[in-house]
C-alpha cells in the first residue's frame, strides 16, 4: 500500500510561470491511473515518489517504509525505496545486451539467484531468443518488455509506469497491454501508472486519479468517473463528452424529471439535485448516448433538429458532428443506411443527461 500526501512548488522564472504540486493519495494492489493532461504534474508525482524529485512538505509511506517525511527529515535515495520505474523513454543500457540488463539490475542478489532469476524473467517476458542482442537490435516491444522486466527484477514493493505506451503503434500497444495484465496477475505488484489516454485507464486501471494543474480534481474507477465527471474540467480531460450550454426551464423531483432549453429548443431530463429553475448549466452527454435520423416531418420528443457538418469515418462507428458542437456516434451500418439525408434530427435521452 503507498500513502502519499505531498507538495512540491517551483517559483516563477523570467522565462516560465510557477507550479505546485499538492497531492493526497493512495495506490493499494492492482493498477492504479493518474490521469491528466501534459503539465498536470503526473510525472513529477511518479518522480517524487521514486526520490528523484524531493517535495517541499508532506509524507511518502510504501507499506511500513517511511520514504519521505519533511518534518523528520526522511528522504531516502531511489535505490533505497524498492521501487521499479519503467521511464517514458526504457532508460535500458544501450551498451549492453538484454541480459546484461537484467543482470544489472538483479546485482546485488547472490551470485547463482541472479543466474536463475535473469533467465527466469528472460523467459516470462518472452525475450530468451533476443537476450544477446543490445536495445537498438530489438524491437520497441521488446524494449518495453525489458524495461518492465528489469523492473521488476528487484522484486519491488510499487512498480512506476510513466506513459509506457507512448510511441508505440496499435499492435505494441496490444501487446504491452496483455504483458501489464500478465504482470497484475503474477507478480501482485501494485502499480501506479500514468497516463494522458482514456482507453488505456479502461484497459488497465482499476483506480483513476485525475489531475489538473498540480491538484487531484477527481477520483474513483474509469467507469464511475466517465458515467459522472464532477465538472466541467473533468469532463472537458476526458474528452468524451457534448458539452452544451442550456438553461434550466422546470424541475420536478416528485417525477425525477426537468425541463431544459438548449440553444431554441426544449427538451427532457432528469432531475437535478441541488439546481433551481432558471439556473444556466452545462448538459454533459457522451456522443454514443445519442441517436441521429433523417428528418422526417416534424420532430418527436426529446428530437432536435441539427444540420450535419461532416461525418468522421473511425475504426468502429462513424461520428456525425452537427452545427452547435453537437457529436453523435453511429454504428457503421445505421449511418450507411441513411447517409444521403440532408436534414437530421439529434435524439436526446431524457434519462442520461447531467448538469455541471
Amino acid at each position: 500500500m503507498l500513502q502519499a500526501r505531498f507538495r512540491k512548488a517551483f517559483a516563477a522564472r523570467a522565462e516560465s510561470s510557477g507550479f505546485s504540486l499538492d497531492v493526497e493519495f493512495r495506490a493499494a494492489a492492482g493498477v492504479t491511473v493518474l490521469f491528466g493532461p501534459s503539465g498536470a504534474g503526473k510525472t513529477m508525482a511518479l518522480d517524487s515518489i521514486a526520490g528523484f524529485v524531493r517535495p517541499d512538505e508532506g509524507r511518502i509511506l510504501l507499506d511500513d517504509a517511511i520514504l519521505f517525511d519533511a518534518v523528520t527529515q526522511v528522504h531516502l535515495r531511489p535505490q533505497q525505496r524498492n521501487c521499479g520505474y519503467v521511464f517514458q523513454n526504457y532508460a535500458l543500457f544501450p551498451h549492453m545486451s538484454l541480459r546484461e540488463n537484467l543482470q544489472f539490475a538483479a546485482e546485488r542478489r547472490p551470485r547463482l539467484e541472479r543466474h536463475r532469476r535473469v533467465n527466469e524473467m528472460l523467459e516470462r517476458f518472452h525475450l530468451a531468443e533476443t537476450a544477446a542482442r543490445r536495445p537498438h537490435e530489438v524491437s520497441g516491444g521488446q524494449r518495453q518488455r525489458c524495461s518492465i522486466a528489469r523492473a521488476l527484477i528487484g522484486e519491488p514493493k510499487l512498480l512506476l509506469l510513466d506513459e509506457p505506451a507512448q510511441g508505440l503503434d496499435a499492435p505494441l500497444r496490444a501487446e504491452l497491454y496483455q504483458t501489464l495484465r500478465e504482470v497484475r496477475s503474477a507478480f501482485g505488484t501494485p502499480v501506479l501508472l500514468v497516463t494522458h489516454d482514456l482507453d488505456e485507464c479502461f484497459e488497465l486501471g482499476e483506480e483513476m486519479i485525475v489531475l489538473q494543474e498540480g491538484r487531484i480534481v477527481q477520483t474513483g474507477s474509469p467507469r464511475e468517473i466517465l458515467d459522472r465527471p464532477a465538472n466541467i474540467d473533468v469532463a472537458r480531460l476526458l474528452g468524451a463528452f457534448n458539452l452544451l450550454s442550456g438553461e434550466i426551464r422546470t424541475l420536478d423531483p416528485g417525477r425525477n424529471s426537468s425541463r431544459l432549453r438548449i440553444g431554441e429548443f426544449e427538451i427532457d431530463g432528469p432531475y437535478f439535485p441541488g439546481r433551481l429553475k432558471g439556473d444556466r448549466v452545462t448538459v454533459c452527454v457522451r456522443p454514443e448516448q445519442l441517436a441521429a435520423f433523417p428528418r422526417n416531418g416534424r420532430p418527436g420528443p426529446n428530437q432536435v433538429p441539427a444540420a450535419l457538418e461532416r461525418a468522421v469515418e473511425k475504426p468502429e462507428y462513424v461520428r456525425l458532428e452537427f452545427n452547435g458542437g453537437i457529436a453523435v456516434n453511429l454504428p457503421r451500418a445505421e449511418y450507411e443506411r441513411q447517409r444521403e439525408a440532408r436534414e437530421w434530427v439529434v435524439q436526446f435521452p431524457a434519462s442520461g443527461l447531467r448538469a455541471l
